[in-house]
């Protein structure tokens, strides 16, 4: 059952946070990666006390929302490619993926036309991955004055995904490079980057000792979908954001 889940996650999140010696001024976010699965599923996390979900196709979260009691927070832990960037931003009020300087200039230009500040994490490839998108480490200090001069952008922390791996200690070696390299731009830029989006269902309580924030989990919160239908809005054929 989705409440027995959410307890054992839960009760995971608090001895992970009390391991890593972070009290109450260091609180961990659940964000239910609630991507492809329907509605009514999101409707019953609700009534378990969910209310911040991370979806990553634009077009799914516009038909979701709306069936959805408004007191629900979106993310968007995707790639967002820039077609659809002025659908994303009045959806959501975080974005965690936002992984090039040209994708940051899109947003703060169409931000500007829309009236809006969107708060965005800056996702880092921290393993160097050809196939994952990312600011490399050094590339972010390299970009990262054209960054701070995006007059809309709220730049709240930073992202990553690590390399899969057959054990969760072994994505440890990563976050700790990106809590690490925000301990370094927050003393050497004078930023003040709050949030470390990281950790997902197999590796959260590493993420979470190593200073995670925001903490994304789908599977082993929704359980594995296995040969369920993936749910897509009615009327559509394909997603193809």
């Amino acid at each position: 059952m989705f409440s027995d889940r959410l307890k054992t996650i839960s009760d995971n999140i608090q001895a992970a946070t009390q391991r890593a010696g972070r009290g109450s001024l260091a609180p961990v976010q659940l964000v239910a990666v609630s991507k492809t699965h329907p509605p009514e599923a999101l409707l019953d996390a609700v009534e378990c006390g969910v209310t911040l979900f991370g979806e990553n196709r634009v077009q799914e979260a516009k038909a979701k929302i709306p069936r959805l009691p408004s007191r629900c927070s979106w993310h968007f832990i995707g790639h967002l490619q820039k077609n659809k960037i002025r659908q994303a931003l009045p959806l959501f009020e975080l974005l965690h993926g936002v992984d090039s300087l040209s994708i940051a200039r899109e947003i703060d230009r169409i931000a500007a036309e829309l009236g809006l500040f969107p708060k965005i994490l800056l996702e880092i490839n921290v393993a160097g991955e050809s196939t994952k998108f990312g600011f490399s480490p050094a590339q972010l200090t390299s970009d990262l004055d054209a960054l701070l001069q995006l007059p809309r952008l709220q730049i709240e922390g930073l992202m990553t995904i690590p390399p899969p791996a057959p054990e969760p200690e072994h994505s440890r070696k990563y976050f700790i490079t990106l809590r690490e390299l925000r301990e370094r731009l927050q003393r050497e830029a004078g930023l003040l980057l709050p949030e470390l989006s990281m950790g997902m269902s197999d590796d959260y309580a590493i993420a979470i000792e190593e200073g995670a924030t925001l903490v994304r989990i789908g599977s082993a919160l929704f359980g594995s979908r296995g040969a369920k239908k993936t749910w897509r809005p009615t009327g559509s054929d394909s997603l193809d954001d």
